[in-house]
């Protein structure tokens, strides 16, 4: 089944609390919802809002995809130069080449990922206004037999803003995390 991301703003984090809560008591498990938002210490006060993980603040992951592409590029322009060149053809063979090959695409893989850890996340990029001004970011991923408890809930906050939707991580990691129980309120 096919998750939907949909992205809220508000100010006030014990409303968004109470949205969580209420949510989760319809039915929308913990791991499809996120909260985003600059005040850590605020967060702590809201120990049952679920705050976005670390890594997934920055681009970690989507840079060192696009490293590790940039990397299998690299690799087939060197072995096919390698082929061309017939260097293989010699004593000693194909194995240094493919070591080789294998480090370059670790390499930009690696250098992907730092890349990335510098960046915020792609996905987060549009809300980073709101961000500076306080605001916070809640996001949830929702099946589609779940877009009607959603809208209820959202007609009982007034004060929280609708942002648009997204698409969300795929349906088989919520699955995980909530088989795992990885999300934990502190």
């Amino acid at each position: 089944m096919k998750l939907l991301r949909h992205y809220f703003i508000s100010t006030n984090l014990d409303d968004l609390e109470l949205f969580e809560e209420q949510l989760e008591a319809d039915g929308v498990a913990t791991a499809q919802i996120h909260v985003l938002s600059l005040d850590t210490l605020g967060l702590e006060r809201h120990p049952h809002l679920h705050e976005v993980q670390s890594v997934m603040k920055y681009d970690v992951v989507h840079s060192s995809l696009i490293g590790a592409g940039v990397g299998l590029c690299c690799v087939f322009l060197f072995l096919g130069a390698t082929a061309m060149s017939a260097w293989a053809s010699s004593a000693i063979g194909w194995m240094p080449f493919i070591f080789l090959a294998v480090v370059i695409l670790g390499f930009c893989t690696w250098e992907g990922g730092l890349i990335g850890s510098q960046r915020r996340n792609y996905k987060f990029a549009r809300f980073e206004k709101e961000l500076k001004e306080g605001k916070h970011i809640f996001f949830v991923d929702i099946y589609p037999h779940q877009e009607a408890v959603l809208a209820h809930v959202v007609g009982l906050h007034p004060k929280i803003s609708v942002a648009g939707t997204g698409r969300s991580v795929p349906d088989w990691l919520v699955h995980w995390q909530r088989r795992m129980g990885m999300i934990r309120h502190s």
